[in-house]
C-alpha cells in the first residue's frame, strides 16, 4: 500500500542527503522533471568532507535493492540501499571511497513472484564496452570550444536556411583493415568526417543512434543506455571532443533518439523490478511485434520524465543540434502492425494512441521550450496531420517531418526503365501537392540501401552510364525539390554494394571515374543550394515553387521554378527524363534576360556527356507554357539542368 505524498513538496524526508530533494521527486513522479539525470543515476559528491559516489535507482515495487561492483565483490548483501518512501519508490545510498570508473549493477529483489536481478542504471553517463553489460561511474566534464557555433546555430538551424544532412553510421564509415578492420574511435572520426563533409559540402550530420546498445546489428534502435554514448568508440568526453570539432568547422549534428522501443534483455529496463515499470503489462501495447522489443508506457508520469529527460540530456550536456524522433507512427497508432484482436482501443474506441500524442507533444514542447534554436525531426510514415506544425495549432509540435511518400515514389519512378516513365509521371509530380503541408526533410536514408534493396546505383535501371546519369538526375531533381535534403553515407560517391553495417564504404571506388564524378556532383549541389537563397529559404512555403509544365508526360520533362524572398532570386529547373538528346525544347520563363546555366549534370566533369546550353541561354519573346518569354534549351540525356536569372 503506497503512502501520500508529502504536502509540501520541499518538505524534508527521512533520508538525510542533498542530492534528491522532495521538489525533484514531486516533479519527477508529476512527470514534469526533465533534468532527472543530474538526480538519478551515480554521482560523485562530497557528503560532510568525504568523497564517493551516489547511486538512485527508481524501482517502486522492490523489497531490498543494493548496489553491487567489484568494489565489493559484486555482494548483494555488502552495501543495500534505503528507500526514500514508498511514495517516491526512489532508493538510495552514499557510498564513500568509490571514484570515477567504478563497475556497477543495481541487485533488485522485487516483492513479486521470488523475482531477483541485476540491472544495469537506466541513468548511466557510460556502460562497459560490449557485450559487458555493467554500468560504470563517470562524470561529464569537459571543456567546450564551440561558442561560436553555439551562438549562431539559431540561424543554421532555421527553416528557412538552408539544411542538408549527411546520415552516418559511426561503426562502418570508415574501419581501418590494417588493424584487423576496427571501428574508428570518436576522436579519429572527428577529424575524418569534419574534413570529409566540409570537402562535399554538407551543413548537418545525422548520426545513427550512438546511445548504448547491446546488439550491434541493431544499428543503435535497440537501445539501453540513453543517458550513455557507446563506449565502443570511446568515452562521454570523447563524444563531446568529435561534436565540438564538428562545430568548429561549422557543422551542426543531429541525433537519431528512439523513444518507440526498447531491448527485452534482462539487464535492462524491461520487467525492471519484477513489474513492467517501463513497458505496458499487457502484451498489447507493451510488445512490438517486428522488432520482439517492449514499448515504453507514454500515460505513466515517471516514464515521461525518463524519456524526456533523455532527450534534453544530448542537448544541454551533449551540444546537440537536433534529435530525429525514429518510428513516431508505431507510436501513434494502437494497431500500427497488428492484426484484429492483437491491439486495445482507445478509451474512444479509435486507434489513436492518446498518451503518446500527449506524450510527443509535450516532448516537443520541452525542447523547444528549453532550447529554441535546435530542431526535432519525425519519421513518420503515414498521412497522420500536422505532424510539423506547433501544439497550439493542434499539431504534434515538430520541427520537421521526413517526406517518405516522396521518398517512395520518387525511387519506385526512378527504377523504372525510362522508355515507361511517361506512365508513371504523375508518379514524380503529386509530391508537389503535398509538399507544403508539412516542413519536409526528403530522405533517401539507410533504410532504402539494406535488407536486399540495393544501393542507390544498383536500384538505376541501364548500362553502366545510363545508372550513373540516372542517379546524377535524382539528386539533381532532390536538390531542386522544396524540402531540407538527407543523404545516407556512400550515395554521394554512388556506393555499388548495399550497405552492410560490419563493413567500411567502398572508399577505394572513388578512383574510377564516374564515382569521383558523383562526389563532384553532390559536393557541387550542396555548395549550390548553400549559396542560393531561392533554393532553401521558401522550401515550405507554396510561394516559392511555380510549374513551368508538369503535363509533358509523353517526352518525360519537368520544368519548375524556385524563388526566394526577392524577385531576384529566381532559379528554373528543368529535368530530362530518359536517355533521349532533345534540342530546341522550349520552356515559358517569367522574365526576359540571360539565364546563366549554373548546374548540367551531364558535364563531362561529373561524368556525363559533356552537352548542355554553353553557360546559358537569353530569353526569347516567345510565348509558351502561357508566358511571354521563353528559351530555347538543349536537353542532354538524363540530365536536371539549373538556371539563375540575372535580373
Amino acid at each position: 500500500m503506497q503512502n501520500n505524498p508529502p504536502k509540501n513538496p520541499m518538505e524534508k524526508t527521512a533520508v538525510d542527503l542533498s542530492h534528491i530533494t522532495d521538489h525533484d521527486i514531486y516533479f519527477f513522479k508529476e512527470g514534469n522533471h526533465f533534468k532527472l539525470y543530474d538526480k538519478l543515476g551515480s554521482h560523485m559528491i562530497t557528503v560532510n568532507g568525504v568523497k564517493g559516489v551516489h547511486f538512485a535507482v527508481w524501482a517502486p515495487n522492490a523489497e531490498r535493492v543494493s548496489v553491487i561492483g567489484e568494489f565489493n565483490g559484486w555482494d548483494p548483501l555488502s552495501t543495500p540501499l534505503k528507500i526514500r518512501d514508498d511514495w517516491s519508490g526512489v532508493w538510495e545510498a552514499f557510498v564513500p571511497g568509490l571514484d570515477k570508473g567504478t563497475l556497477y549493477k543495481y541487485q533488485i529483489d522485487s516483492k513479486y513472484h521470488m523475482y531477483k536481478v541485476q540491472k544495469g542504471d537506466p541513468y548511466a553517463f557510460m556502460w562497459e564496452v560490449s557485450p559487458k553489460t555493467a554500468s560504470v561511474v563517470w562524470d561529464l566534464d569537459y571543456e567546450w570550444n564551440d561558442s561560436e557555433w553555439m551562438r549562431t546555430r539559431r540561424e543554421r538551424n532555421s527553416l528557412n536556411s538552408p539544411i542538408s544532412i549527411y546520415e552516418v553510421h559511426l561503426g562502418s564509415w570508415r574501419r581501418v583493415p590494417e588493424e584487423g578492420n576496427r571501428y574508428l574511435n570518436y576522436r579519429e572520426l572527428a577529424h575524418r568526417l569534419a574534413e570529409y563533409v566540409k570537402e562535399t559540402g554538407f551543413t548537418h550530420v545525422e548520426l545513427l543512434p550512438v546511445m548504448e546498445h547491446p546488439f550491434y546489428g541493431s544499428w543503435g534502435y535497440q537501445s539501453v543506455g540513453y543517458f550513455a554514448p557507446t563506449s565502443r568508440f570511446g568515452t562521454p568526453q570523447d563524444f563531446m571532443y568529435m561534436i565540438d570539432h564538428l562545430h568548429q568547422n561549422g557543422i551542426g549534428v543531429i541525433l537519431d533518439w528512439v523513444p518507440s522501443h526498447f531491448p527485452t534483455d534482462e539487464y535492462a529496463l524491461g520487467y525492471f523490478d519484477g513489474t513492467h515499470l517501463y513497458e505496458h503489462a499487457d502484451e498489447r501495447k507493451g510488445f512490438h511485434p517486428d522488432w520482439n522489443s517492449y514499448i515504453f508506457n507514454y500515460g505513466r508520469n515517471e516514464v515521461r520524465s525518463f524519456l524526456i529527460s533523455s532527450a534534453l540530456f544530448w542537448l544541454e550536456k551533449y551540444h546537440i543540434d537536433g534529435i530525429r524522433v525514429d518510428a513516431v507512427a508505431s507510436m501513434l497508432y494502437l494497431d500500427y502492425s497488428r492484426e484484429g484482436g492483437d491491439w486495445i482501443p482507445n478509451e474512444f474506441g479509435g486507434r489513436e494512441n492518446i498518451e503518446a500524442i500527449d506524450f510527443l507533444r509535450r516532448l516537443n514542447e520541452a525542447v523547444y521550450h528549453e532550447h529554441p534554436d535546435v530542431q526535432t525531426y519525425a519519421e513518420e510514415s503515414t498521412a497522420w496531420p500536422m505532424v510539423s506544425k506547433p501544439t497550439y495549432l493542434g499539431g504534434l509540435g515538430f520541427g520537421m517531418k521526413w517526406n517518405m511518400g516522396w521518398m517512395h515514389d520518387t525511387l519506385k519512378y526512378f527504377s523504372r526503365d525510362p522508355i515507361f516513365r511517361k506512365y508513371s509521371h504523375s508518379q514524380l509530380t503529386f509530391s508537389i501537392w503535398y509538399a507544403f503541408f508539412e516542413n519536409f526533410v526528403l530522405p533517401l536514408s539507410h533504410d532504402e540501401v539494406v535488407h536486399g534493396k540495393g544501393s542507390l546505383l544498383g536500384k538505376m535501371p541501364g548500362d553502366e552510364w545510363q545508372r550513373f546519369a540516372n542517379l546524377r538526375l535524382l539528386y539533381g531533381y532532390m536538390f531542386g525539390h522544396p524540402g531540407k535534403k538527407l543523404l545516407f553515407m556512400g550515395a554521394e560517391f554512388a556506393q555499388v554494394k548495399e550497405w552492410a553495417h560490419e563493413e567500411s564504404l567502398e572508399w577505394h571506388v572513388l578512383q574510377y571515374g564516374f564515382h569521383g564524378g558523383m562526389k563532384k556532383w553532390v559536393s557541387d549541389l550542396n555548395a549550390m543550394y548553400r549559396s542560393e537563397a531561392a533554393l532553401y529559404e521558401n522550401d515550405f512555403d507554396n510561394d516559392g515553387f511555380e510549374w513551368i509544365d508538369f503535363h509533358d508526360w509523353e517526352e518525360s520533362v519537368i520544368s519548375y521554378i524556385r524563388k526566394g524572398r526577392t524577385a531576384k532570386e529566381t532559379f528554373l529547373v528543368v529535368c530530362n527524363l530518359t536517355p533521349v538528346y532533345r534540342q530546341g525544347y522550349r520552356v515559358g520563363v517569367p522574365e526576359g534576360g540571360f539565364w546563366k546555366e549554373a548546374l548540367n549534370s551531364d558535364a563531362s566533369e561529373y561524368g556525363g556527356s559533356g552537352k548542355g546550353n554553353m553557360g546559358g541561354v537569353g530569353a526569347e519573346r516567345i510565348r509558351a507554357h502561357k508566358r511571354e518569354f521563353s528559351l530555347n534549351l538543349t536537353l542532354p540525356p538524363l540530365s536536371t539542368l539549373f538556371f539563375k536569372h540575372n535580373g
